[in-house]
């Protein structure tokens, strides 16, 4: 049964495992907010009419379409309710949870039926954009109301602007991608550590400064990469058959997510067509060079390799020296027993931008939303100062709120990774650099587009020897006979 777990840490180690045990492919992201996880079913929430109080506008709250559908959110999502109805008398706050399978469907029924909620979230991109057009263009609201966004990264702000559709959003709970890299590795192979700041250049070991970009990223990770006979991938001499230590991976992430790295794009022209963005082909082109030709990337057969099987997959194995990630995977249940060192650094610029391909939650109202002003100021109470750190206690996640984040990493080190000096200040930093479009945003017939690239990303991970630009002309052409036939 997929069903979306609370408990973030859990959710994504469970699917992450499921993942590495299904495929030999490097290829195996499911984003945090859909992430199947086995567990023994419960009794979902019924969706039911609440009696509504004599005089008071009733707002309907849909949870469903990311966390909030697990029994053990039930009550205290239902506490947070209870004391906004008890702080006002004007409106009628009523939860309507929805397990995480019917919930699509249940949501898509309601607002066919003329019957849609009035709020829905948490939902992160990929559920909102499963809806797309349905979503009330929140500026002009802010505006009216003079809603105060200075407590946000602009960028992070920026994020939630959709062409043609407007500000979708208000930040909530984020999950920045960074750098993540084994120290110790770096230290065995006398090489200094990646830069700790955006706008900082790599050091290497002659003390020769160069700009933290692709090119960088890539010749030190093939002098991480190491064969049997302890020679790394830059030596005449490495033996690409007898690799057992590798130097980067973008971790648990679809080809959309490995593009983006090297910019912000979309498998969707303004045209409507189909298109593989330019930055996107040279990152496909990196990435299938970097396993297939310069070694320091797993290709489809190392990736099932035992010496990179590790509690939160390759990177917790301790024989890899570094990967791209969201704050997720900055949880103990990715490093088991593991007691490698290990800290966080900058995203690499390709073309002189940084690009750290970002997930987000936020509570999105309806253009079906029958009290829309109404849902409005229930949706700044549910964002305000105050009430936001109860939800991200239910939910999981970083607060995009600036002011709650210094509070917040204190408290996550002292619970999660006590006397271990971690950089969180590249995490916060790298919010400036979130992908817009985002990686996961809306394609035509979005599950057999998911399926179409990722067919075509595993024979890319399993073949060598393939014409990458003949590869990258077909798929196009296979995506844009989807995107037709969805018309």
């Amino acid at each position: 049964m997929r069903k979306l777990t609370v408990i973030l840490s859990l959710l994504v180690a469970l699917s992450m495992l499921l993942a590495a045990c299904g495929t030999a492919t490097p290829v195996a992201e499911v984003p945090a907010e859909e992430a199947p996880v086995a567990e023994a079913p419960v009794e979902e929430a019924p969706v039911e009419e609440a009696p509504v109080a004599e005089g008071k506008t009733q707002v309907r709250w849909f949870v469903g379409l990311g966390a909030g559908s697990d029994e053990g959110t039930f009550a205290p999502q239902q506490a947070v309710v209870d004391e906004f109805n008890a702080s006002q008398d004007a409106i009628e706050l009523v939860l309507e949870i929805v397990d995480n399978d019917a919930a699509y469907d249940t949501l898509a029924t309601q607002i066919a039926a003329g019957n849609a909620p009035d709020i829905v979230g948490p939902v992160g991109i990929r559920g909102r954009d499963s809806f797309k057009g349905a979503w009330l263009d929140l500026q002009p609201m802010l505006d009216k109301n003079n809603y105060d966004l200075s407590d946000f990264d602009p960028a992070l702000v920026e994020f939630y602007q959709v062409k043609e559709e407007g500000q979708l959003g208000v930040p909530f709970a984020i999950f920045p991608s960074f750098i993540m890299y084994n120290a110790d590795l770096f230290d065995e192979a006398g090489l200094p550590y990646p830069p700790a700041e955006y706008g900082q250049p790599y050091v290497d070991e002659n003390g020769v400064e160069k700009e933290w970009n692709m090119d960088t990223l890539r010749e030190v990770a093939m002098k991480l990469t190491v064969d049997a006979n302890g020679k790394d991938a830059t030596s005449e001499e490495f033996d690409p058959e007898q690799i057992v230590q590798f130097g980067f991976q973008n971790l648990w992430t679809d080809p959309r997510g490995i593009g983006t790295f090297f910019g912000a794009g979309s498998l969707v022209a303004d045209d409507g067509k189909a298109q593989i963005p330019e930055n996107w082909k040279a990152a496909f082109k990196w990435n299938y060079q970097g396993m297939w030709e310069d070694y320091f990337i797993p290709n489809g057969p190392y990736g099932g390799a035992d010496f990179l099987q590790g509690p939160g997959g390759s990177f917790s194995s301790g024989n890899m020296g570094m990967i791209h990630m969201h704050m997720w995977y900055v949880a103990p249940w990715a490093f088991g027993d593991s007691t490698f060192n290990w800290n966080m650094a900058a995203t690499p610029s390709y073309n002189g931008v940084v690009t750290s391909k970002m997930h987000a939650d936020t509570f999105g109202i309806l253009k079906g939303a029958k009290n829309p002003d109404a849902a409005f100021e229930v949706l700044t109470y549910m964002l305000s100062p105050e009430v936001a750190p109860k939800l991200l206690n239910i939910y999981g996640g970083m607060p995009a709120r600036l002011s709650l984040q210094g509070d917040y990493f204190e408290k996550y080190s002292e619970t999660n990774f006590p006397g271990k000096d971690l950089n969180w200040d590249v995490v916060v930093a790298s919010m400036a650099y979130a992908d817009n479009p985002n990686h996961e945003s809306y394609m035509p017939s979005f599950q057999e587009t998911t399926d179409k690239y990722n067919e075509y990303w595993n024979k890319w991970a399993n073949t060598a020897g393939l014409d990458l630009d003949a590869e990258i002309v077909s798929l196009t052409a296979d995506l844009q006979t989807i995107f037709d036939a969805a018309k």
